[in-house]
């Protein structure tokens, strides 16, 4: 009962002061203008209608201050007809030399001038699409969501933009049909916000003002867009997106090799004006670009990105449920499609299909409803199971919202090798998530519950967390129990039996002067329990650490922690053959320091660097890692990363020296021929892996792939796997 009351206090407290906040000050407006005329794509904005229309103008610096007119002014206009939404953009520069990394779809606005684009269709806060466009007219577009912190860049979508460059200025002329979109019908306005990233003059603008505290992407400070006359239904057509795959591979360690024809494809479907139905049958993912690996020196499991198409659009609404810092989630889509073998080696468990349904009901309500099926593989003991979820959320106040959900993992056969407590695994939740109209405050609240075969116990998941996010100040309140019986197999859950405390003070300084743009301290406290141990503390962080972002974009941290770390059981942290674990039943107090600096993106040249030295359990760790990159822009990227992990532990214990090298080239023929070639060596893994691709965009979201992929033993620099695929996929509305 203790910790409940701790947790509805800390969620009351941030209620009350989010709902006592008040909005911010006069929304701007602009006015889209309807035609009828058709509109020329070039980047030139010749049409004449084009001089009628409303201007967006006055951006506000976001960076290097919020607080004055964008030294280069940028300007907006938009038309639509019952087909296309028209945007039409005007960006002054000091002069014709643009950064432009890449010609690929998809860049980095890190290393790019780009201007883009904020649609929020439901204008609920929370969800929102982004269009972003380059002078050179490469395109980028996403989804936005958790009011503006998860920027998802992976979702496609078929839209169109040209750009013409001048010495100092840039036009870009952009053309989205409706049936790209989902939205009300008869919507007359959307909230709307156009933002600039001219990183030629180290310059970030925004056409209405966002406080430099907050994210350049937050949803809370936006405009109205206001249509001349009502939008018709949003029609998206039916996609269908076939895929034919010739595959050969040889795994030279079973000396086995195979060679495979597949097919199959994916398919969207609209129902409805906000919602979308997704069905995929027999997918494959073999071109999406491989994992970066790392070395993992914790106990625990590291979450890595989804990246499959099919589990992107509207993602947020099955992910965002559970612990905000990664600690606990029902759902984890890369569960599926992945399986352990007889021996616990994690490999790939075929889908036989699936089905989804998300995205909004209406202006307050969003749906998703996901099924996916499996494939049993008896030579490695794998059952069939069906996954599945059903997540509904429900808008509060301006920018909240609370959810609930249903995660189920379920077998229907009787396979001897499934054990009893395998057969099925549940999970059943709601949480609470705080965002106020100013995103000064934001909170969540959550209450979890397993359910599997012989459930005796509690099984629950639960956090309680709040920011405080004024201009000056960044506080953090973070309470998390999660139950030792607690089980998600489709979530990501890296530990259990825990109790935790965690607490943050930041505080931000704006200096008017010198090379420092912002700078601030900070103090970090969290704090670990073990319930089922009398509550005996396991673990502690006490760090202070100062961090600042330059004049000229680049960024550096360093920080003093403190450690202490109680081994339940034997671990050895350098996961060498045959090496005398550290003792467990026994705690271990040491202290690090941290350090890392990352250059200016927007150079030709760039370069990081990062460390830590200090400590590492009964021993001692000194670690170095950086990057250096070069560009020949547009054309060509490289970048060599390079990190080092030496280990020293007292006899018996194994030392280990770690090595993991990263080269990575990048070559962009045109916006439709993309060559990337990635080489990863590590020691560790006693692996040399290279992946190469050759990518086509012969149409519209419609590739050719050549992938190649091979993999060699390190110690003895001996063939391990090899595969090369040829792939081509279409997408054809219907």
């Amino acid at each position: 009962m203790g910790i409940q009351r701790i947790i509805l206090q800390i969620i009351g407290v941030s209620i009350v002061f989010s709902l006592n906040l008040s909005a911010q000050s006069a929304t701007k407006h602009l006015t889209a203008n309807f035609i009828t005329d058709e509109i020329v794509l070039d980047g030139k904005l010749s049409e004449a209608v084009w001089s009628q229309v409303e201007e967006g103008a006055d951006f506000k610096q976001f960076f290097p201050t919020d607080s004055v007119e964008a030294t280069y002014p940028t300007q907006i206009k938009i038309l639509y007809s019952e087909t296309t939404l028209y945007v039409g953009i005007v960006a002054y520069s000091a002069n014709g030399n643009y950064v432009v990394s890449s010609l690929k779809r998809d860049f980095s606005a890190l290393s790019n001038d780009n201007v883009s684009l904020l649609f929020d269709t439901f204008n609920d806060g929370t969800t929102a699409y982004f269009f972003g466009v380059t002078p050179y007219g490469v395109r980028r577009e996403g989804l936005v969501s958790e009011g503006g912190s998860n920027f998802n860049n992976t979702w496609d979508v078929k839209w169109q933009a040209e750009a013409t460059r001048f010495d100092d200025h840039f036009v870009i002329e952009v053309a989205i049909p409706f049936t790209s979109l989902k939205f009300l019908d008869g919507a007359t306005k959307w909230r709307f916000r156009s933002y600039r990233w001219n990183n030629q003059s180290n310059e970030q603008s925004t056409w209405v003002r966002v406080p430099q505290n907050q994210m350049l992407s937050s949803l809370a400070y936006m405009g109205e867009l206001h249509f001349e006359k009502p939008l018709s239904k949003s029609r998206t057509p039916l996609a269908v997106i076939p895929y034919v795959n010739a595959l050969t591979e040889r795994d030279y360690n079973l000396e086995k090799g195979s060679s495979d024809f597949k097919m199959g494809g994916d398919a969207k479907v609209a129902v409805g004006n906000g919602m979308n139905l997704d069905l995929t049958f027999n997918p494959d993912f073999s071109t999406v670009e491989v994992d970066d690996i790392f070395t993992n020196l914790t106990r625990f499991e590291l979450r890595l990105p989804e990246k499959r198409q099919f589990f992107i659009d509207n993602s947020d609404l099955f992910e965002s449920f559970g612990n905000s810092f990664n600690e606990a989630k029902p759902f984890f889509s890369r569960r599926i499609g992945l399986a352990r073998d007889t021996n616990n080696n994690l490999i790939q468990n075929d889908i036989l299909g699936g089905v989804r349904l998300s995205g909004k009901l209406n202006e307050d309500w969003r749906l998703g409803v996901l099924n996916i099926q499996t494939r049993e593989d008896e030579l490695n003991e794998i059952a069939s199971f069906n996954n599945m979820m059903l997540a509904l959320q429900r808008k509060v106040g301006s920018r909240s919202n609370i959810g609930v959900f249903w995660v189920n993992r379920e077998t229907f056969g009787d396979e001897e090798y499934i054990g009893s407590q395998e057969k099925y695994n549940r999970v059943i939740g709601a949480d609470y998530n705080l965002a106020s109209a100013d995103d000064i405050w934001n909170g969540k609240l959550y209450f979890h519950k397993s359910l599997q075969p012989g459930d005796t116990k509690g099984n629950f998941s639960t956090q309680a967390t709040v920011t405080y996010n004024p201009r000056e100040w960044r506080i953090i309140e973070d309470l998390v129990y999660i139950d030792q019986d607690f089980r998600a197999d489709l979530g990501f859950v890296p530990r259990k039996d825990v109790l935790k405390w965690g607490n943050g003070i930041q505080r931000i300084f704006y200096p008017r002067k010198g090379v420092f743009n912002t700078h601030g301290v900070r103090l970090l406290s969290v704090i670990y329990w073990r319930p089922s141990f009398n509550y005996k503390k396991t673990d502690h962080r006490y760090s202070l650490s100062w961090e600042t972002a330059l004049r000229n974009q680049a960024t550096a941290e360093a920080s003093f922690t403190n450690n202490y770390i109680f081994l339940t059981s034997p671990f050895d942290p350098t996961r060498s053959e045959d090496a005398v674990p550290i003792p467990g039943d026994e705690g271990y107090s040491f202290n690090q320091f941290e350090f890392a600096y990352q250059s200016n993106n927007t150079r030709l040249f760039t370069y990081s660097l990062a460390g830590t030295i200090g400590g590492f359990f009964n021993g001692d760790q000194f670690s170095m890692g950086g990057e250096v990159a070069y560009r020949l822009q547009p054309w060509a990227q490289f970048s060599l990363a390079l990190n080092y992990d030496g280990i020293d532990l007292p006899s018996p214990h194994a030392d280990a020296d770690l090595w993991l090298v990263t080269p990575k080239l990048d070559i962009t023929f045109s916006k439709s021929l993309f060559w990337s070639t990635l080489i990863q060596y590590s020691n560790q893994r006693d692996n040399l892996g290279v992946n190469s691709r050759l990518q086509w965009r012969f149409a519209p979201l419609s590739d050719l792939y050549l992938v190649y992929n091979d993999n060699y033993f390190t110690r003895t620099f001996a063939p391990r796997f090899r595969s090369i695929n040829l792939k081509i996929t279409y997408w054809l509305n219907m």
